[in-house]
């Protein structure tokens, strides 16, 4: 029997946490909170309603992506597998629900963003790579590709016959 897959929006309650395994995979531990906010007609306030709050948990370059872009209280679009971990501490056996992330995006309804695709020989698909040189204040710095991707359709390239207009 398959997982139940939770599609949903929810919010960071934490900066992404980014570490590496010891075979040098990428792993990034994300908090979120999803919430059943609602608008009372009777007074025309906004109420919160039940709150789950899931651990997700993504890799590879997903991970890297994530722990780069996202920040506390950002609104985002995940999608992922619900599971059930499991732990033994102090003698005490304990449970909670976790997210195995497979999809994770800000919301453009608060927010924008600026994506810069990785070309497709960097990493290959979902493999990990070295931590990103680190900018100002601690965040990874942006690095984009000298060149698009020969197999862009979206590149500009008069010279070889490429235009601005979309491949369809």
């Amino acid at each position: 029997m398959a997982l139940p897959t939770l599609t949903g929006v929810g919010r960071l309650t934490a900066d992404p946490e980014l570490r590496f395994t010891q075979s040098s995979k990428a792993v990034a531990s994300i908090p979120l909170a999803f919430n059943s906010r609602r608008l009372n007609q009777q007074t025309q306030q906004w109420e919160d309603g039940d709150v789950l709050y899931v651990r997700g948990t993504a890799w590879e370059r997903l991970a890297e992506n994530a722990a780069e872009t996202l920040e506390r209280g950002m609104e985002v679009m995940v999608t992922g597998e619900l599971r059930t971990e499991s732990w033994e501490k102090d003698g005490q056996k304990h449970e909670r629900t976790a997210l195995l992330i497979r999809s994770i995006a800000p919301s453009l309804a608060f927010a924008t963003a600026q994506v810069s695709k990785v070309a497709s020989g960097q990493n290959g698909p979902q493999q990990g790579a070295r931590r990103p040189a680190q900018g100002q204040q601690g965040r990874p710095q942006q690095t984009r590709p000298a060149q698009p991707p020969a197999d862009d359709p979206w590149a500009v390239d008069n010279a070889k016959g490429y235009s601005n207009e979309p491949p369809f």
